[in-house]
């Protein structure tokens, strides 16, 4: 299945990167052989064109990125959530006032947005967890509250209302378990918008060029002209790192939606019975006069 493949390669690079400690070979940060030498047994990975192992770099790289990545992830599904959730339900000015706030950021430029706060901010992963945060909440807030406004006009959140539950119960009791799968592919897709936007940054020059990343792993790569030089290794462990984690990611969140979508898992069903879909039609049917 590919949620299974995604779950192996996913936990496979978490593993390999929490465990960066104990398997990698030498420190990241200190030149242990000759410059861009090309893969072998001593360097599994090659070596940088400073000399340090690039399996060792992709190890530590792995665990900074990924940390980064879904601690943005869980503050940009939170923000939005309880945006989402206090504009639906109080609706109102309450409303009024969120949905403005939302369509600002919305309508800002992201990019720009994002290079400039990264640019006059000091750098680390805090600025960078901060400036992504704020950049990418916006779009899961429109989400969940279309969402939420569907939701709240069932007879369940009626009935509660009824017997005099407290809002803030109804919120966290009825509204926020039936918007499970929403929030799951939400959040599955903020952690890949986190590892690409982070690795971007990285490539550019904005993040902190002491921390070993996937993202500064590219960034020293360019510096140094690994490409011209022929040190294709330096370029392609962290790109498919991060493809790799991505693809991953991808393979989860279709299962993720699969599972929420009532008609996507009927035609899986259909599929497994070995029923086949009869294919749509481009013809207008004609009646025949007698």
């Amino acid at each position: 299945m590919p949620v299974t493949v995604g779950l192996v390669i996913l936990g496979a690079l978490v593993a390999a990167s929490v465990l960066a400690q104990v398997i990698a070979p030498y420190n990241p940060k200190r030149a242990t052989g000759g410059i861009n030498e090309p893969p072998s047994l001593a360097h599994l990975f090659g070596t940088t064109g400073q000399g340090q192992d690039v399996l060792s770099q992709f190890l530590y790289g792995g665990q900074n990125t990924l940390w980064v990545a879904f601690s943005i992830a869980v503050l940009t599904t939170l923000l939005a959530l309880v945006v989402a959730l206090t504009a639906a339900y109080f609706r109102g000015w309450v409303d009024d006032v969120l949905t403005l706030v939302t369509n600002v950021f919305l309508v800002i430029p992201g990019l720009p947005l994002v290079v400039v706060l990264a640019a006059f901010l000091p750098p680390g992963p805090l600025t960078m967890i901060m400036v992504l945060t704020i950049t990418g909440w916006a779009f899961g807030a429109r989400l969940f509250r279309s969402q939420a406004l569907s939701l709240r006009e069932r007879e369940f959140i009626a009935a509660a209302e009824d017997v005099g539950e407290s809002r803030w119960r109804i919120v966290a009791i009825e509204l926020l378990p039936n918007m499970g799968s929403v929030v799951a592919a939400y959040f599955v897709n903020q952690v890949i918008f986190a590892i690409t936007a982070q690795a971007s940054l990285e490539f550019l020059g904005l993040g902190d060029g002491g921390q070993i990343t996937w993202g500064s792993m590219l960034f020293w790569a360019q510096n140094s002209s690994a490409l011209i030089r022929g040190a294709w290794w330096t370029f392609v462990v962290p790109g498919m790192a991060i493809a790799l984690t991505a693809f991953s990611l991808a393979l989860i969140n279709n299962a993720v939606d699969e599972i929420g979508n009532p008609r996507l898992r009927a035609d899986r069903l259909l599929r497994r019975a070995g029923v086949r879909k009869p294919s749509a039609t481009l013809m207008t049917p004609v009646k025949r006069d007698a």
